[in-house]
């Protein structure tokens, strides 16, 4: 990808075939398939690539366990059409990108022996669905197996469990992949650009569109013969810009998810909780050295805060201590996050946990805009080719087959399961450095690790205790457009998502490399350090948390080393 500034200069006041607004899955889904059809596509996204919902999921990559009993129950066909559909498109996420992917087994512990009959039933028309995508056969196991494999689980009454197979994934690491493919095939991308107004031709049909550089302020314009809105949960804002006599569609449900110390729950397999109090599922998933719980569901306005609350917070503790032989409390949690799930409306008053995770494409007839909407990470390759299918139709030209079913992402080449070992004792790397950068980057670490031979200052962390280097901001914002402390934190390395405390520390640290990088004068990092951490110590007050919470392992060592700071 080249750096922001010279991407800039390639789409303002250019010309092409295809502009996709939207820089989360589905929209760099888009791009992407469009581009390696031969359309001249670019790409814009109001905040950061992957920034919303996109980089909000439980990176389980799924079929939808609650989605095939909804189906089964309520002969619900739509239901029915967006598990097989998800449970397909599963194994192409995980052959795309076999270096941000994983297969994970899924543990159901049942108290009752009604319950092992039902969910091994179940469970085997799961597997049935999948067909040649079938991972592997989901199974019943034993007391003593199933505490084998999670000893910490509320033992009263337990039979047994049944497990099952799907799949996990890194979704900003994926998103960020998405993009960087797209690039490498000549399309053009620029995130934190805004479309402010649409422009049109003499008939009134879209013809381009006005773009507003977050960043700098700039304004300028991107002509292009087809315009697709792939904006997720604000989708009705830029369909009603088009046409402003269209109704809304969007029913934005909030999805909020804590990480809590994997030592409260020590496991190497998912347990899925498989009916909360308002007849939900809940999710507790091993993840980068944490416990991923999540998630909620409450519908939301589309300009909504998008945090964790104490309610969040109090409601997943609720239902997650039920199965757990010691409950967990609020002060060890050590981060979340929130997202919007981009649902679709079907009727008036439904209940946002009802609304099938179904996509709609929708072509206005009085602008021209195709908008895609809907649907689910696990499906947007498909949703992509879909669209791009559409979009060859406005073009005038005939549909040619997508090239995205079997398209290994950037980083995959040449990517093998002992690619860490071999990072390692090729560059002298510890293995948790070597295992976090092949899990972020890839074989495209090897591209991180040029930059710290420019600097070998570089190959120091970015605070001690967390296997990051400093040399992947520096990578960040050459080669993936980083362009703020949130940017590199929150999606290029994960910081923000294993630590909020750790997170805190690291941003002056960040701040400072990215301003050699960026030409930031000392006033503008400070501010820029200070707005990060004053974002950050609102997301631990609007959760309920200690802004100095618990001394964990990783904060005892820091502490020890004299590395450690409070999150003041």
């Amino acid at each position: 990808m080249k750096a922001r500034s010279e991407e800039l200069k390639n789409i303002a006041g250019q010309k092409f075939d295809l502009c996709v607004i939207g820089g989360g899955a589905t929209g760099a889904a888009c791009a992407l398939d469009a581009q390696l059809r031969g359309i001249r596509t670019v790409l814009v996204e109001a905040g950061d690539f992957a920034g919303a919902t996109s980089s909000a999921a439980t990176k389980i990559i799924h079929g939808g366990v609650r989605y095939l009993e909804e189906a089964i129950k309520g002969a619900d066909v739509q239901e029915y059409h967006v598990l097989v559909r998800a449970l397909h498109e599963r194994v192409r996420m995980l052959e795309n990108a076999p270096h941000l992917t994983r297969v994970l087994e899924f543990l159901v512990p049942s108290y009752r022996w009604i319950d092992v009959a039902y969910l091994d039933i179940g469970l085997k028309i799961y597997d049935w669905l999948a067909g040649p995508g079938r991972i592997s056969p989901s199974k019943f196991l034993s007391l003593e197996e199933t505490l084998k494999r999670m000893p910490a689980l509320n033992q009263k009454g337990l039979v047994g469990g049944v497990a099952y197979a799907d799949g996990q994934f890194d979704d900003a690491r994926y998103n960020m992949m998405l993009v960087q493919s797209f690039t490498i095939e000549g399309g053009n991308a620029l995130n934190h650009a805004r479309v402010t107004e649409f422009r049109r031709d003499a008939n009134k049909k879209l013809s381009g569109v006005v773009v507003k550089d977050q960043l700098t302020g700039q304004t300028f314009t991107v002509d292009a013969k087809v315009i697709v809105n792939a904006t997720g949960p604000v989708s009705d804002f830029l369909r009603q810009m088009a046409t402003p006599s269209v109704g809304k569609r969007m029913r934005p449900s909030k999805g909020a998810h804590i990480l809590l110390p994997l030592e409260v729950f020590p496991t190497k397999d998912a347990l899925l909780i498989p009916k909360t109090e308002d007849g939900r599922v809940l999710f507790a998933v091993p993840w980068n050295d944490r416990l991923l719980v999540g998630t909620t569901d409450e519908e939301v306005a589309p300009d909504a805060e998008l945090v964790v609350t104490k309610a969040d917070v109090e409601y997943m503790l609720r239902q997650l201590n039920q199965y757990l032989a010691r409950p967990v409390t609020p002060d060890e949690i050590v981060s979340g996050f929130a997202g919007a799930r981009p649902l679709v409306g079907s009727g008036e008053g439904e209940e946002t946990k009802k609304l099938a995770r179904d996509d709609v494409i929708e072509v206005d007839a009085a602008s021209g805009l195709i908008s895609i909407m809907g649907g689910k990470w696990t499906t947007h390759r498909a949703m992509g080719e879909d669209t791009i299918t559409r979009v060859q139709q406005a073009l005038g030209v005939s549909p040619t087959e997508s090239l995205t079913r079997n398209h290994l992402l950037y980083g995959g080449e040449g990517f093998t399961d002992d690619y860490s070992e071999k990072l390692g004792r090729q560059h002298g790397l510890s293995e948790a450095t070597a295992w976090h950068l092949t899990a972020k980057f890839g074989t495209a670490a090897e591209k991180v690790l040029a930059v710290a031979r420019e600097n070998t200052k570089l190959l120091q962390p970015i605070i001690a205790g967390f296997p990051a280097l400093q040399a992947e901001v520096v990578y960040a914002v050459r080669s993936e457009m980083a362009a703020t402390i949130e940017d590199v934190l929150a999606r290029r390395v994960g910081m923000q998502l294993h630590s909020w405390r750790d997170a805190i520390e690291a941003a002056p640290v960040v701040g400072s490399l990215m301003a050699a990088e960026l030409h930031w004068d000392e006033a503008f990092t400070g501010e820029a350090v200070r707005q990060y951490v004053e974002k950050i110590n609102h997301l631990l007050d609007t959760a309920g948390i200690s802004r100095k919470g618990r001394l964990t392992k990783a904060g005892a060592s820091r502490m020890n080393s004299g590395t450690g700071s409070a999150a003041n």
